[in-house]
C-alpha cells in the first residue's frame, strides 16, 4: 500500500476566501455575549438580585435579542435599559460581527436602592 506524500501531490491549491466554508456562531454564545454586556452596564448587583441573562434569536446573521434583569429603583428605568441596549448591540457586533435588529430588555424585579443610614 501506497500513500501519497505531500511532495507528490503537486503545489497547493489555494481556496477563495468565500468558498472555505461559514462559521455559524450558537445562539447560546450569543446570549453569553448579551448577558455579559447587560452586567458591564449595570455594575454591582444588589447581593439579592439575580444577574441578567438573555436569549436570542439568530436568523441570517441577524439576532434579536432578549434581555432579562433586575434594577435598583429609584433610578431612571428608561435611561438604564437604553445604555443595555446600546451596550448590548456594540459588543455583540464587535465580539461576533452580527448585526442585532432588535434588544427587548425585561425589567423583572426592582430592589429598593440602599441609601446611607439604612440597614
Amino acid at each position: 500500500m501506497t500513500t501519497a506524500s505531500s511532495e507528490t501531490r503537486g503545489p497547493a491549491t489555494v481556496v477563495p476566501p468565500g468558498d472555505r466554508g461559514a462559521v455559524r456562531i450558537a445562539d447560546r454564545v450569543v446570549a453569553k455575549i448579551a448577558a455579559q454586556a447587560a452586567r458591564e452596564v449595570l455594575g454591582p448587583l444588589p447581593k439579592d438580585a439575580v444577574p441578567p441573562h438573555a436569549t436570542v434569536v439568530v436568523h441570517h446573521g441577524t439576532a434579536r435579542v432578549r434581555v432579562h434583569l433586575e434594577l435598583d429603583y429609584p433610578s431612571d428605568i428608561g435611561a438604564r435599559c437604553a445604555a443595555v441596549r446600546r451596550h448590548v448591540v456594540e459588543r455583540v457586533g464587535a465580539l461576533v460581527d452580527m448585526e442585532v435588529r432588535e434588544v427587548v430588555v425585561h425589567v423583572e424585579r426592582l430592589h429598593p436602592a440602599q441609601s446611607p443610614g439604612r440597614a
